[in-house]
């Protein structure tokens, strides 16, 4: 896979800035807002305990998601909204799950896990800790000792939105973000955060995961560092697997119209690929964005949407898309894939599985060829669905991670 722009010039600077020293400025770039004290990146703007939990109550709490790992202790679980920057670099809040484990450890080691594919605000790991699984999968980690944290990313949660939908430099931003945030906390409580981290994800989180650890290697989230990586099923390689395979059936038709739908009304917001809609989408489904607020779920919105994309897409950009993009639309491919171009010094593992029909394991194919380093692998979990991979894959990657950097 050739090596891609990976952060357009907007990214880099967000990125490169340190959170303790990015204030907020007006948007025409004239100076602060007002002659106080700025709002700095990653600064707390609320706390909200949603889990305080014993050892034996979060057994109970992991047991109801069918997860078979070790529980060493409790957990308290906050919603944290922190401040963070937009894909315009403008100044915006963000939401995300930080979780403490009660035990005796002043410094505590950190997993970051970036969750996957989210539609309805809602159903963020902040805010949903019963109908939807991220809340338990961030818990699992802190339940082994670890300090962990999930990002909601931006317009989810209880941030306000549209979400741009598997953008990595925000995906960046927010995760950095919030472990500023995370450290603030945790001081607070008297203790301390390992910096080197641990970092998985799942489907988009997946591709969140490795730019985030893409991120951390090259010393551009200050104060932080990498310590592992293990993603799992992240779409890495948009415009040479996930989109041809979203058009030729290996992605089974109906998630592969969501898919684009989503990605495509989220890019256009950034990037600008389209001036009308119906450039990009038969009617009727040229009023697509408005499905993607952040208050609709996924049931809702593929009943509004045809069942394949052939329904969904005009032919004259599909063609386009595939043969030859270039412009604002290859900039948000570039702006979602490259988060494997970069040669790893610490271990990586990917999990994606063959019978994965949502994200084809090509994806993880092509990430591997493009890390090419003996510190990175990857494992095939079979023929099974997209949803099981991660089912699992994340308690193998506890104990690898255990292995690798064990809670203290």
């Amino acid at each position: 896979m050739r090596t891609k722009r990976f952060l357009t010039a907007l990214g880099l600077t967000a990125l490169l800035c340190a959170p303790t020293a990015c204030t907020t400025h007006a948007e025409n770039g004239s100076g602060p807002t007002t002659s106080g004290p700025q709002p700095v990146r990653g600064d707390i703007v609320s706390s909200t305990p949603v889990e305080q939990l014993t050892t034996e109550e979060t057994a109970t709490y992991l047991g109801k998601g069918k997860f078979g790992t070790p529980v060493r202790n409790g957990v308290d679980a906050y919603r944290v909204v922190y401040r963070t920057i937009a894909a315009d670099g403008g100044p915006t809040t963000a939401s995300g799950l930080i979780v403490l484990p009660r035990n005796d450890s002043h410094r505590l080691r950190v997993v970051a896990y970036e969750h996957g594919t989210l539609a309805l605000a809602s159903d963020a790991p902040s805010v949903n800790g019963d109908t939807r699984p991220d809340r338990a999968r961030t818990i699992m980690f802190a339940a082994a000792g670890y300090a962990a944290v999930a990002p909601d990313y931006l317009g989810l949660g209880v941030g306000p939105g549209p979400h741009p939908y598997t953008h990595a430099p925000t995906e960046v931003s927010a995760s950095a973000d919030l472990l500023t945030a995370a450290r603030t906390l945790a001081t607070q409580q008297h203790r301390d955060l390992d910096p080197n981290l641990l970092v998985t994800g799942f489907s988009q989180g997946g591709e969140a995961a490795t730019a985030v650890g893409k991120a951390l290697q090259g010393n551009q989230i200050p104060g932080f560092g990498l310590a592992a990586l293990a993603p799992v099923s992240g779409p890495y390689d948009v415009q040479h697997v996930e989109f041809p395979a979203g058009l030729d059936g290996r992605v089974s038709p109906a998630d592969a119209v969501f898919y684009f739908a989503y990605w495509l009304t989220s890019m256009n917001r950034i990037y600008h690929l389209y001036d009308n809609p119906a450039e990009a989408f038969q009617p009727p489904y040229t009023d697509a964005a408005q499905l993607f607020d952040g208050k609709h779920d996924e049931s809702a919105i593929g009943k509004a949407l045809p069942p394949t994309p052939d329904k969904l897409l005009q032919p004259a950009f599909v063609s386009a898309a595939l043969a030859n993009p270039t412009g604002p639309l290859l900039q948000a491919m570039n702006a979602s894939d490259g988060t494997c171009d970069w040669t790893p010094n610490i271990p990586v593992h990917l999990y994606a599985a063959s019978g994965d029909r949502n994200v084809p394991i090509a994806n993880a194919q092509h990430c591997l060829q493009a890390l090419h380093s003996d510190q990175a692998s990857l494992t095939d979990l079979g023929r099974i669905d997209h949803t099981t991979t991660v089912h699992v894959a994340l308690p193998q990657i506890l104990t690898w991670f255990q292995q690798q950097v064990p809670a203290t």
